[in-house]
């Protein structure tokens, strides 16, 4: 039989397999993990106000709960030992459960036989340190409260037989403090109930337990709010879909996947989540399916790593735990939020390209603005799709840009799980004629590490040419200008570089009498961008535009000024924008339709005008 030491510091089946899978070397890495608790590790659990505490009921099934409320709540007391003195709910805390202390009388010690698995995460959100543990029980006890049937005082001693001191990515800070909980069970079974999804939805944080069947882990995930999914609710009765279906991006962490590694030897797991502000806390167990590469973007686009969750049990409390927190800055290694291929529009998660685009051309349009040019060259003629006016294109840059897995990158710390799929409006309309050399245009303002890659290219005969995979096109065909019905005034509105589904739609619109009117948002400084996007397209001349400019305006600015008040049809203004210009009756007409591509601000902002009207919109977070 293994030593304590060997089973610690060596890899155990599951995690060789994930790293298999993942393609991390494992022969040359030793395990970090260290054997029993150090001073060190004892003093920065002492300083956690909180630690989340994982084990497995009489089924077998992990459950998770949530400790603590105040520093030093968690100490060490002896060589490998550590001590937890809590307030809990005694009749829902499924760990407080599974353990048997609820079936000890008030005071009563219950001494276990040392062999029940039990793991812990000691968190403190105010400086994101953690550390996992992860032991056996020896004994412990609930303490009961005067005239308080519902709370009790947990007490534990834990044998801690390895622990690890963890990186602080995807921890958004928080400022713990103790609250006395007053539980009230809200459900204990499936569907979820409301409460519960809209916790989901809200929580940036949750904590999960695993076991290989030997030994227990405890650690959290965490990301921007509402990063796990839910891909259905429903009743898991042989007569219902798939019951209560959950799903989360696994982001870039220390490649040891010993949580992994665990999931793949038992599926087991367990969950809790928690919300900070009203003290509410889901309890979840289930099992799980690993989703790597195409089928995690199946799910989740832009995801390479997933974990899908199939709950078998939940108990959703109202006020069940003990501590509350104030919200502090999101972690600097939070990607996007990545929602289900079924709620974003007409996503786009095939990693299999349809096309490539090769850089042909650029001109800069203003000191932040430029268009980029690109020929497109279809894989499969037979399976040749143009895009529609007013469409997005999806392209991918990992080729180029992606160096390959860092545990931590605080100059770029959005590296670490960027894949470097960008999509952008197509600003021209497709060929009229199928067999000419099809290209396209993309518009764009200089933005992160893609556009700032295109900036700098320097296209020459003597370069390689930059050949870029294509994922393919999409976009809401109720984005569409034309086609909507000629009843109705078509009125898009549009900040900054939102005007490019709108420029996609010109020949479109030149083409019909439709009435339509462009009122157009922009910086000043992008003067050169709007006498570009206003002189060069012909059927802008049929459509009315009122242009308005925020910001100074230099000696250059006033002579583009100048030149595009001489333009027919366009009004310039230079000044913010305002509720009455957008609902203005321009034309006299008592009906419109509203058309919005902005800036999430900007966006929030119009749709607040335009509460009761006709609006679709398009946002810059595809």
């Amino acid at each position: 039989m293994a030593t304590l030491h060997e089973q610690v510091k060596g890899w155990h089946e599951g995690e060789r397999a994930i790293h298999t899978l993942l393609k991390v070397p494992t022969s040359s890495r030793e395990n970090p993990t260290n054997v029993g608790l150090s001073w060190s590790h004892g003093d920065r659990v002492s300083a956690s106000p909180l630690v989340a505490i994982g084990t497995v009921d009489e089924q077998g099934r992990p459950w998770t709960s949530i400790w603590g409320g105040e520093r030093n709540f968690a100490r060490q007391i002896s060589h490998d030992r550590l001590a937890m003195a809590s307030l809990v709910d005694k009749c829902h805390d499924p760990v407080v459960k599974s353990l048997g202390l609820d079936r000890l009388a008030d005071g009563e010690v219950g001494q276990t036989s040392g062999d029940k698995a039990i793991s812990a995460l000691s968190i403190d959100l105010e400086s994101r340190d953690r550390v996992k543990l992860a032991g056996k029980v020896v004994v412990g006890a609930l303490v009961g409260r005067p005239n308080d049937e519902a709370v009790s005082q947990v007490q534990l001693a834990f044998q801690v037989e390895e622990s690890l001191g963890n990186c602080p990515k995807y921890l958004n800070k928080k400022v713990i403090w103790a609250h006395l909980p007053s539980p009230q069970l809200v459900s204990s079974s499936l569907p979820l109930p409301e409460e519960a999804i809209s916790l989901l939805a809200k929580a940036d944080l949750f904590f999960l337990s695993s076991t290989n069947g030997q030994t227990m882990d405890t650690n959290h995930r965490g990301g921007p709010p509402g990063f796990m999914r839910v891909i259905s609710n429903t009743d898991p009765s042989p007569g219902g879909d798939n019951g209560a279906v959950l799903i989360y991006p696994e982001y870039s962490g220390n490649r040891l996947y010993q949580t992994l590694g665990n999931l793949h030897t038992n599926p087991l797991i367990g969950l809790a989540i928690p919300d900070f502000d009203t003290s509410d806390v889901l309890y979840l167990t289930g099992t799980t399916e690993l989703l790597v590469g195409d089928t995690a973007a199946a799910y989740l686009p832009h995801t390479k790593l997933a974990v899908k969750i199939t709950v078998r049990s939940a108990i959703f409390v109202k006020d069940g735990l003990p501590f509350r927190g104030t919200p502090g800055e999101f972690s600097p290694y939070n990607p996007p939020l990545r929602k289900l291929t079924t709620e974003a529009p007409a996503p786009l998660s095939a990693s299999k390209p349809a096309a490539t685009a090769t850089l042909v051309g650029k001109t800069s349009l203003s000191p932040t603005i430029s268009r980029f040019t690109f020929s497109l060259a279809f894989n499969n003629p037979k399976e040749k799709r143009l895009w529609n006016p007013g469409q997005h294109i999806t392209l991918d840059f990992g080729g180029e840009l992606d160096n390959g897995w860092a545990h931590m990158n605080n100059s770029d710390p959005q590296s670490l799980n960027d894949d470097y799929v960008r999509t952008f409006t197509i600003s021209n309309s497709p060929p009229s004629n199928a067999e000419q050399e099809i290209k396209f245009e993309i518009t764009a303002r200089k933005h992160g590490p893609v556009t700032g890659f295109l900036w700098g290219y320097h296209i020459s005969p003597r370069a390689a040419r930059l050949e870029i995979p294509v994922l393919g096109f999409g976009g809401e065909e109720n984005f569409r200008l034309i086609g909507t019905g000629k009843e109705k005034q078509k009125v898009f509105v549009a900040g900054g570089v939102g005007i490019t589904p709108f420029l996609g739609q010109v020949r479109e619109i030149a083409a019909t009498d439709h009435e339509v009117e462009l009122i157009w948002s922009l910086r000043a400084d992008d003067l050169p961008f709007a006498r570009d996007v206003l002189g060069r397209n012909e059927g802008i001349k049929q459509v009315k535009v009122r242009l308005f400019l925020t910001g100074g305006c230099g000696e250059s600015g006033k002579a583009e000024m100048a030149k595009i008040k001489g333009l027919e049809g366009v009004k310039v203004e230079m000044r913010r924008l305002t509720k009455k210009d957008v609902q203005g009756d321009w034309f006299d007409k008592e009906r419109k339709k509203y058309f919005l591509c902005a800036g999430v601000g900007m966006m929030k902002v119009l749709r607040g005008w335009l509460e009761g009207e006709e609006v679709v919109s398009e946002s810059f977070e595809y």
